[in-house]
């Protein structure tokens, strides 16, 4: 089940105008030019802005995500006809073929259970072409990202065209292992109407990451830094032989 942010449909259309900044997307654009990708999967594409980034390079763009509200949201951006868009998962894709599959931002740790990871790993090998590869970043759990997620921190309003103003914040809710859950709260200042989304991330250790991807066949190439929060992520590199 996707959160409520990515399902509601209220929340879905305010997604991209609350997070503005998709610089974190740059390297992976950087990757797929250098790795000559002409065809690219992507795994919970949300609301399509790096899917269609793609398309606007030439690149033959697959998406998908379990979020319809989301997915109807893409829809209706310029260019987004040039993707061929998938409500569902990476555990029951369609045949395909691509060079490249990528899991960006908070993908790879919102898939929680390890039936699921597993199944979603061998989605995407199957999905490459052998010598494809897969991308995909997760948070290092070392450094604790969590205790900075507070109403203090995080709340803000934003003024929206068409919708008014927001106020939006997050509050922890539980720390369980690896395991770590937490709410936004939004609130529409044009009629008080409050909506909340939890959400449920797994921080896994790197070389828990790296038995994973090698018992579903996968070869490590490289694990590099995320330019947008230097130290604090693993971006994984990795190909199918």
């Amino acid at each position: 089940m996707a959160d409520e942010i990515f399902t509601h449909p209220r929340l879905a259309a305010i997604y991209d105008p609350l997070d503005p900044d998709r610089s974190d997307l740059h390297a992976y654009l950087e990757l797929a030019r250098l790795l000559d990708a002409r065809r690219v999967l992507d795994i919970g594409c949300g609301t399509g802005v790096f899917a269609l980034l793609l398309a606007d390079r030439g690149i033959e763009v697959v998406g998908v995500d379990p979020a319809r509200a989301s997915i109807e949201v893409a829809k209706t951006k310029p260019g987004s006809e040039r993707v061929r868009w998938i409500c569902g998962d990476a555990t029951a894709l369609p045949p395909l073929q691509v060079d490249l599959v990528t899991m960006t931002a908070n993908v790879a740790q919102a898939i929680v259970t390890p039936h699921t990871w597993q199944r979603t790993l061998k989605g995407a090998y199957e999905a490459l072409r052998p010598g494809g590869h897969l991308v995909f970043e997760t948070r290092d759990p070392a450094k604790r990202a969590w205790e900075a997620w507070n109403r203090t921190a995080s709340q803000r309003v934003s003024e929206i065209p068409g919708v008014g103003a927001v106020e939006n914040w997050v509050e922890l809710v539980e720390v369980s292992g690896p395991l770590v859950t937490f709410r936004w709260n939004y609130v529409f200042a044009t009629d008080g109407q409050q909506f909340t989304s939890e959400s449920t991330l797994m921080f896994r250790e790197r070389q828990d990451i790296e038995a994973d991807l090698s018992a579903q066949g996968f070869a490590l190439q490289e694990v590099r830094d995320a330019p947008d929060r230097p130290g604090k992520e693993f971006v994984f590199v990795v190909q199918r032989p």
